[in-house]
């Protein structure tokens, strides 16, 4: 990997999660200014992505070639090394840094190539460092929790800040974002933004029906109509309608499921910030003017905020922090293989009426809001004991928004507690309990929420028992799960409850 650019004319790659204005250099890379994107059709075949995600990121990336008209070279080729030397013929290149570990190293494998700052964030690497202390000097990024990060990149940002003060007073509103569900089938807010499919999109699901019928790549999930924007003009569309119309609602039901209603008042905007299409800068500051405007109450517009300035953010961060190491984790030594209704997305196959209803939204839609991939899809594989690397590969494929720098850590150290701790201080866990109380999926299941065992058992309930019995001497010293630990002694019937849950084992609860 060349260290720095070159004065002979070149090029400069965009990759597929690069494709907004803000990833083209200000005067070109080079006097020409030439622009290289490579449709690489071995990613396909190397793993099981979602149909939808493919053919988004597939959309998205001729769309954007469209637009640059002659001043990109469009390659289809079998790997990307391929299709850099079709393009380039060995010409210097620019690249902004990308998002994976894999890529990284790739990239550094080329001579020709010259790896700029990454763009699509608000913090940079430098930045992060110092405040963390993960530099050469520092004791690493476990010195700083996201509550601090995000404090410092408001006040840093001028993010919702009055003066020196938090906009209200407070830093952190997630106290009144905590409402369950509200009795009725959806939510009282416009849906969110829908794109119209083209010529291109047509193309694309041609040529994605083509390798399928060849035998050259297998999907998993449905690829109905896009949901997603795959234009930046779409998707500062889907930006302006959730913030005229939607982020209102957001802030008091974030939490909560509605089985009638997917997106809630969820902005759904995370296919297009993580594609490139938007920057996080914008979108801060769009719920920030909605809220100076009155148009939103503040809990809503902080809410969007924390997720986009605080959470994304430290995940990106974290993700080049900790290591390509930091996805081998597996604290709870968890190594069951996830069975094959859950890889293959068979909603079908499910009696308990939460997981199902989530698989069904993964499998039409390659997404569903947090709560549905914490509480309920992460939950039952942290319960039934899954590997969490081979969890962590299944959300990045099945997900429109997924990629690995948002995964590993989200999936590693959130969703799976499969790093012992480092990023957050318990193992994100629930009974049926919680699930009745923030979303409406348990009426009308076959199982009862407060029942452990028996015909109508709530397996998600008897799980949450199990999984603490299994990790008891692990979790003893943790302070924030004492209570749930305590509450094992009170049960007469946790024998019957490990006896039932091992005979389940991987079977569809």
């Amino acid at each position: 990997m060349s260290t720095a650019p070159r004065d002979e004319p070149g090029y400069h790659w965009l990759f597929g999660d690069q494709l907004g204005p803000h990833f083209l250099p200000g005067a070109g890379p080079g006097p020409g200014g030439k622009i290289v994107m490579i449709e690489s059709r071995s990613v396909f075949r190397r793993r099981r992505f979602h149909r939808a995600k493919a053919h988004l990121v597939l959309s998205a990336m001729r769309h954007r070639a469209a637009e640059l008209g002659d001043r990109v070279r469009y390659i289809r080729a079998d790997s990307y090394r391929e299709g850099l030397a079709r393009a380039t013929g060995g010409a210097p290149v620019t690249v902004h840094h990308p998002t994976s570990h894999a890529a990284l190293r790739f990239l550094r494998s080329l001579e020709q190539v010259t790896v700029l700052p990454a763009r699509g964030f608000l913090v940079s690497a430098d930045e992060f460092a110092d405040w963390t202390g993960a530099g050469p000097d520092g004791p690493g990024p476990g010195r700083i929790r996201m509550e601090d990060f995000y404090r410092r990149v408001r006040r840093e940002l001028r993010l919702l800040m009055d003066g020196d003060e938090p906009a209200g007073g407070r830093w952190n509103l997630d106290s009144d974002n905590r409402e369950p569900p509200p009795r009725r089938d959806s939510l009282p807010v416009p849906r969110p933004y829908l794109p119209r499919e083209d010529a291109v999109d047509e193309e694309v699901r041609r040529d994605l029906d083509r390798w399928e019928a060849d035998g050259e790549v297998s999907f998993t999930g449905r690829d109905g109509p896009r949901l997603f924007p795959a234009t930046r003009a779409e998707a500062l569309r889907a930006l302006r309608r959730f913030t005229e119309k939607r982020l209102g609602g957001f802030g008091p039901w974030e939490d909560a499921v509605l089985s009638g209603d997917w997106a809630m008042s969820h902005s759904v905007l995370s296919p297009a910030l993580n594609l490139g299409l938007l920057d996080p800068a914008e979108c801060v500051a769009a719920a920030e003017d909605a809220y100076r405007a009155g148009k939103v109450p503040l809990n809503s517009a902080e809410g969007f905020v924390r997720q986009i300035a605080g959470w994304r953010e430290y995940m990106w961060h974290l993700y080049w922090s900790l290591g390509d190491d930091y996805r081998h984790s597996n604290a709870l030594g968890h190594h069951r293989p996830l069975p094959g209704w859950f890889t293959d997305l068979d909603a079908g196959a499910v009696t308990a009426r939460c997981l199902a209803t989530a698989l069904t939204e993964v499998r039409d839609r390659a997404w569903t809001h947090h709560i549905p991939r914490l509480m309920i899809l992460g939950n039952w594989a942290l319960q039934r004991g899954w590997d969490p690397l081979a969890v962590t590969d299944w959300f990045h494929r099945s997900f429109a928004d997924g990629y690995d720098w948002v995964m590993l850590p989200n999936v590693i150290g959130m969703s799976q507690y499969a790093d012992g701790g480092r990023i957050t201080t318990k193992p994100y866990l629930c009974g049926g309990a919680y699930i009745n109380r923030m979303s409406d999926l348990c009426g009308g299941c076959a199982y009862r929420p407060d029942r452990r065992t028996g015909e109508r058992a709530c397996p998600v309930t008897a799980g949450y028992w199990y999984f603490l019995e299994r990790h008891r001497p692990l979790l003893e010293g943790n302070p924030r799960i004492a209570r749930s630990l305590h509450g094992l002694d009170r049960l007469t019937d946790l024998p019957e409850v490990v006896r039932q849950e091992e005979a389940r084992g991987d079977a569809a609860p």
